[in-house]
């Protein structure tokens, strides 16, 4: 492993809540598109909506299952927006008592706080639920790109084939894989005008 990848593999499992995740063991998953990624997401939507209230802000779709015909690994990404991210007591034990588990804590990283739901924790689906302040730049770095893979179907196509090849590789944890995109996802956010910020949810 490059030095590169292990300062990488350090910091991400610094930001785990709990128990540190073990060795990615199976094949990324970059499944065809299904139509019902919209309701499902809507489904929690109304579910974080429940839970906080007014102090969900923005709930957005965000990530490849939100790109009509764009294949992705199978998991909801949601961005929301709070008031203030920073402050765990007014937002993570409600979503924590509506089924979603904290998995990451950043604060060196606008404040990002991100939950999982996972079938093999027992949910009914796979969810990413990354939070942030309202206002952060990178809840419009989410739907810029988002909204540019939707119209633009020459990029649309790049951004899938690059994720097919990168899948049938083997990785160590499967934020390697993620971070594998990171050149591709910056052309494409470059072209879309998005804020010059990493994006780690695609």
């Amino acid at each position: 492993m490059s030095q590169d990848n292990t300062t990488q593999d350090e910091q991400h499992l610094a930001a785990i809540v709990g128990d540190a995740p073990a060795p990615y063991s199976v094949k990324v998953v970059v499944a065809d598109y299904n139509p019902l990624w919209p309701a499902w997401f809507a489904e929690e939507a109304d579910k974080i909506r429940a839970a906080l209230g007014d102090v969900a802000l923005r709930i957005e779709h965000v990530g490849s299952t939100s790109v009509p015909g764009l294949a992705a690994k199978p998991i909801i990404d949601i961005a929301l927006a709070v008031p203030d991210s920073s402050q765990d007591d007014t937002y993570v034990p409600a979503l924590v008592a509506a089924g979603y588990d904290l998995q990451i804590r950043e604060p060196e990283f606008h404040e990002h706080r991100c939950f999982y739901t996972r079938l093999e924790r027992g949910h009914t689906r796979n969810v990413n639920l990354h939070t942030y302040t309202a206002g952060c730049v990178e809840l419009d770095t989410y739907t810029v790109f988002r909204d540019w893979l939707r119209t633009h179907d020459d990029d649309r196509l790049l951004y899938q084939t690059t994720k097919q090849e990168l899948a049938k590789r083997d990785w160590k944890y499967v934020q390697n894989y993620a971070d594998a995109k990171t050149g591709v996802i910056e052309e494409i956010k470059a072209r879309a005008g998005a804020p010059d910020y990493p994006c780690p949810v695609y």
